[in-house]
């Protein structure tokens, strides 16, 4: 088991998702019962979806992410809308995981009024903290402008952005009481991406901006955009490198 980060993810990356792959995920078209919830990705049972929604999925299953991020395929929630798409990630530093998190893809091609919007992202990220850098009081606002920036400085567009930041302490005792005291940080944020040509916004976009909180929040310095891209960089702050692997 790595240390760090405790992962979100079930078990260890297959083989077929190498650290610099596309974004894999696991799909679920409830439309047709729960028959694609368990289903692998870029199967045939996104057929039946919409089209706007089969060119979101593509934008994600096509995205391409820093070295340091390993993707997971993960099964989507069932009841929250009628197509849904999710991936999870880490930021991997040798063995250990510096940050994970989970990202959703909603759809509902009624719309739902509480988006005003067709789609929906949804995120769970979380990272372990150094314990000075969790006494910084302004660190929750910190983290919230994090996820705000990544979208912003990769020019997307986004609505009705709603979410948390929660810091939680843990203190070891008896056997466990060779562990350093850790402090976890987790941000649960959603937010409306906007629709572009043909009813899809740029969802590979909106992933790797992602990626971008996850790689700040794991203290990973900014990677230089390359030519003809919007990425962020100049002017990102991150947390600072986190110390090894605590002992199990």
């Amino acid at each position: 088991m790595r240390g760090g980060c405790p992962s979100l993810r079930g078990g260890p990356v297959p083989p077929t998702l190498p650290r610099m792959a596309a974004a894999q995920g696991h799909f679920s078209d409830h439309s047709e019962g729960n028959r694609g919830a368990g289903d692998t990705a870029g199967g045939t049972e996104g057929d039946a979806a919409p089209p706007a929604f089969r060119r979101a999925v593509e934008g994600l299953r096509s995205a391409r992410l820093r070295p340091e991020m390993e993707v997971d395929p993960t099964r989507p929630p069932q009841r929250l809308a009628p197509y849904a798409y999710a991936v999870e990630a880490a930021v991997v530093e040798g063995e250990e995981d510096l940050a994970d998190g989970r990202l959703v893809l909603l759809h509902d091609p009624d719309g739902h009024e509480a988006w005003k919007g067709t789609f929906r992202l949804v995120t769970l990220v979380r990272a372990e903290l150094e314990p000075e850098m969790a006494a910084d009081p302004l660190l929750p606002e910190v983290c919230w402008s994090w996820l705000t920036g990544a979208l912003e400085a990769r020019g997307l567009a986004y609505g009705e952005a709603s979410g948390t930041v929660t810091m939680a302490g843990s203190h070891y005792f008896g056997g466990l009481a060779d562990r350093r005291p850790a402090t976890q940080i987790e941000i649960r944020a959603s937010w409306t991406p906007r629709e572009g040509l043909g009813g899809a916004p740029d969802t590979g976009a909106h992933l790797a901006a992602w990626c971008d909180l996850l790689c700040q929040i794991a203290g990973l310095p900014p990677v230089a955009p390359e030519p003809g891209s919007t990425t962020a960089g100049a002017g990102v702050v991150s947390l600072p490198q986190r110390r090894g692997p605590q002992g199990a």
